[in-house]
């Protein structure tokens, strides 16, 4: 069965807010898990908040997206949203570095797919629904890490060599993004 899990662009300042996970030391959304008896929206507040500290409206859905292959199935909502409250902090297990980054200036090492939301985040698309197709042999979460923790690599090096130069294939499978 496909999980379910939620991403957040949050804008600010001509500005997109990224977190870099712990687990292999790349940037991406804050996003998460949806847990039980929890809407999608409230999700997304949650899980931003705690990876980010900070508390946000949402302001917009823009789409799903279905990755597939390589890992467990996941659909993945992503939503815009705008900063309210609270303060940029770290969550411990989670995120090593929380920061800001113009449009423009994305960090190279960025986790599979995202910058595809990204940019269709800050074009203000809506309506999407697009498959991500990741070729890696499916393992579980605990497996990956097993592998990463075996290979006598630093986190991000075992990411950009086994996991980031794996073929991805996207395709938009409904709308082209367009308001």
């Amino acid at each position: 069965m496909p999980g379910l899990g939620v991403n957040v662009a949050v804008i600010h300042q001509g500005q997109v807010l990224l977190t870099k996970r712990e687990d292999f030391e790349v940037w991406c959304l804050p996003g998460g898990g949806v847990d039980e008896g929890e809407s999608l929206a409230e999700a997304a507040i949650r899980e931003t908040k705690e990876e980010t500290g900070l508390e946000v409206e949402l302001t917009q859905l823009v789409g799903v997206y279905s990755r597939l292959g390589g890992f467990p199935d996941v659909h993945i909502v992503l939503y815009i949203a705008r900063p309210v409250g609270g303060e940029i902090r770290l969550q411990p297990g989670e995120t090593v570095e929380v920061g800001y980054f113009p449009f423009d200036q994305l960090p190279g090492e960025m986790l599979f797919g995202q910058k595809q939301r990204i940019l269709d985040a800050v074009a203000g698309k809506s309506g999407i629904s697009m498959r991500q197709e990741l070729r890696l042999p499916i393992l579980t979460r605990k497996e990956l890490y097993d592998l990463r923790d075996r290979s006598g690599l630093p986190r991000q090096e075992f990411y950009l060599q086994r996991i980031g130069p794996a073929r991805f294939d996207e395709y938009v499978e409904v709308g082209d993004g367009k308001d």
